[in-house]
């Protein structure tokens, strides 16, 4: 017998995605509510930290898929 997980059923993964949706629109919301001293001009602007961080990790992902992947890639009979 089989044990069943949580997201196992497909009811349960739509209710987690329905509440990580409404969660980041409200984090994003209340961003524009919070009083804010930045040290750089552009750390005051609306979802500045939001933006940043994706855009520092669509960053990261293609680093490491084009730079550093063919650093490390070996060749398919390396071990032969």
């Amino acid at each position: 017998m089989d044990k069943k997980y949580f997201f196992d059923k497909l009811e349960n993964v739509k209710k987690f995605l329905r509440v990580f949706w409404i969660l980041l629109l409200l984090l994003l919301v209340i961003d524009f509510f919070i009083n804010k001293h930045p040290i750089f001009p552009w750390e005051g602007w609306p979802e500045f930290y939001a933006t940043f961080g994706f855009v520092a990790c669509v960053c990261l992902v293609l680093a490491a898929k084009y730079i550093l992947r063919p650093l490390v890639k070996r060749k398919e009979d390396y071990y032969d």
